[in-house]
């Protein structure tokens, strides 16, 4: 696989087993897959890139590695003949319903991505809001449309020579 290109997505979605949503419930390893999904990194680069303590993010690379989430790229030498493994996202973590899923009062989901703007500079984020008042089919139409959109480019080759962009999606009931 070359350096650029994302892991071709394959399968249907489905429900995370209690295994996997818990290996998604954590801000910093969504953050660890997003990081890994065009480029393979080691655990070092990653907790440089998170600027977190190497220790702690090998901890949850192991997590993301068992539940098949991440997947070790060939073993490399670094610069000074150490053993270097890069690890890769695997695309996995899109295909599960009720990944990530929340805790009492928190969202892992939302979390990461408030990192990720964080760390890009809030001025590089494009948000718009729109309101609608919708019957229960055409709301359901509206996620179907708006998951399949998503999909449809999820599944797409990474472009070796295009941006990386991170997209969030939250809807809400108004109160």
């Amino acid at each position: 696989m070359s350096e650029d290109a994302a892991p071709r997505l394959e399968g249907e979605r489905r429900p995370a087993t209690d295994a996997e949503a818990r290996a998604l419930a954590s801000a910093v390893r969504l953050r660890i897959l997003r990081l890994c999904l065009h480029q393979a990194l080691t655990n070092k680069e990653i907790a440089a890139r998170l600027g977190r303590n190497p220790a702690t993010v090998l901890h949850h690379v192991r997590t993301l590695v068992d539940a098949g989430f991440l997947a070790a790229d060939g073993e490399r030498r670094g610069a000074r003949g150490a053993r270097e493994v890069p690890y890769r996202a695997t695309g996995k973590s899109w295909l599960m319903d009720g990944a990530g899923g929340r805790g009492p009062g928190s969202d892992v989901v939302l979390a990461a991505f408030l990192q990720e703007v964080a760390a890009a500079g809030e001025e590089h984020l494009e948000s718009t809001r729109l309101g609608v008042q919708l019957a229960p089919a055409a709301m359901e139409e509206l996620r179907r449309r708006l998951y399949g959109l998503l999909d449809e480019y999820a599944r797409r080759p990474a472009d070796p020579d295009g941006e990386k962009w991170s997209l969030y999606l939250g809807m809400h009931p108004e109160p």
